[in-house]
């Protein structure tokens, strides 16, 4: 992950199910509120500094922020309560299950984020926190948020569990899917065009000794893979079929005349044999099966203490007018 959605990732960083709330909207609300989570009120500067983080990101991805008033700023402004009123209930639910957050952890989770992103520096970390609009605070809230779903998943999730004939019936029905399975692969590397003719002129010049990497470099639409040269490792169906096609036909070393796909003309050249698709045995996929089938049987536990928990939690949020989410609306959101 780079270093600038390091801390991009901190505010979205919940690892939960969320469950739009079903709360009334009452003028009960305090003037400066958006919501109020069983008594706890959520801020309209809460709010205001969460979107104003949003724009910063907008603007540093080069997109344009949504225009209040209109249907997308709506949408992201219901995202950023329904978040904040997330993390109210998060605490109210962390409450129910003793569990806390120390400065001690949150200072120890700052540290582990400055040494693998920052390389231990403070000063970067800091610039990063200001260039995405964070306060120091306001990045110790979310640092907080995110140790504290953390500790609520482990907490219940920590029943979950794979049985060796859960590992048998998924192996036995799933012997043509990944981790399982494994299809040809092969190296290859391309150039990517918009017309028959370029493409055509690029394969000239490569047959003639052009050299690939520099005619990559000039020429390729793919920016993917421009940086390496047009390098990518395939899998059999990773591409588009004609790309496809091609690619695993070529003999060696050989370059493809122009092939048309959905994106352009491409000229392609297989660098590597193709390697041929694997089964793993069941006992050499057991390890990757269980780990899959675990995560599974954890998000499952999750949703199901998630739901049971959804309408005692709902009964404690009141929005302001215009700050309630639409009716029935749900919002799955997970970390990333």
């Amino acid at each position: 992950m780079k270093p600038a959605r390091v801390i991009v990732s901190v505010l979205v960083a919940l690892v939960v199910v969320v469950s739009a709330a079903c709360g009334g909207s009452d003028q009960s609300v305090p003037d400066n509120a958006v919501a109020v989570v069983d008594g706890t009120p959520i801020t309209k500067a809460e709010l205001d500094q969460l979107l104003a983080r949003a724009k910063k990101t907008y603007t540093a991805q080069k997109r344009a922020f949504p225009k209040a008033g209109t249907a997308e700023y709506q949408s992201l402004q219901t995202q950023a309560v329904a978040y904040l009123v997330q993390r109210a209930e998060y605490d109210v639910e962390a409450e129910n299950l003793k569990i806390t957050v120390t400065d001690k952890e949150i200072e120890a989770r700052i540290t582990q984020l400055k040494t693998q992103y920052f390389g231990g520096s403070q000063a970067k970390l800091d610039k990063q926190i200001k260039d995405q609009g964070y306060t120091t605070e306001s990045f110790r809230d979310d640092i907080r948020a995110r140790v504290l779903s953390e500790k609520i998943y482990a907490a219940v999730t920590k029943d979950a569990k794979v049985t060796d004939a859960q590992v048998t019936t998924y192996y036995v029905a799933n012997k043509k899917q990944p981790p399982i399975y494994t299809p040809e692969s092969r190296d290859v590397r391309h150039i990517l065009v918009k017309t028959k003719d370029e493409a055509t002129r690029i394969y000239d010049e490569l047959k003639s000794g052009g050299d690939f990497a520099a005619l990559v470099t000039k020429n390729t639409l793919d920016e993917a893979s421009k940086a390496g040269g047009g390098k990518m490792t395939i899998k059999r169906g990773d591409t588009v079929a004609e790309f496809d096609s091609t690619a695993f036909l070529l003999p060696t070393d050989s370059i493809s005349r122009p092939v048309k796909t959905q994106f352009g003309y491409h000229v392609i050249q297989a660098l590597s044999d193709v390697r041929p698709a694997k089964t793993l045995s069941q006992t050499a996929a057991t390890a990757q099966i269980k780990a899959l089938l675990l995560e599974k049987s954890k998000n499952d536990a999750l949703t199901k203490w998630t739901n049971e928990n959804k309408k005692e939690l709902d009964k404690k949020v009141v929005y302001a007018v215009g700050f309630a989410p639409p009716a029935a609306a749900t919002d799955t959101t997970t970390t990333g």
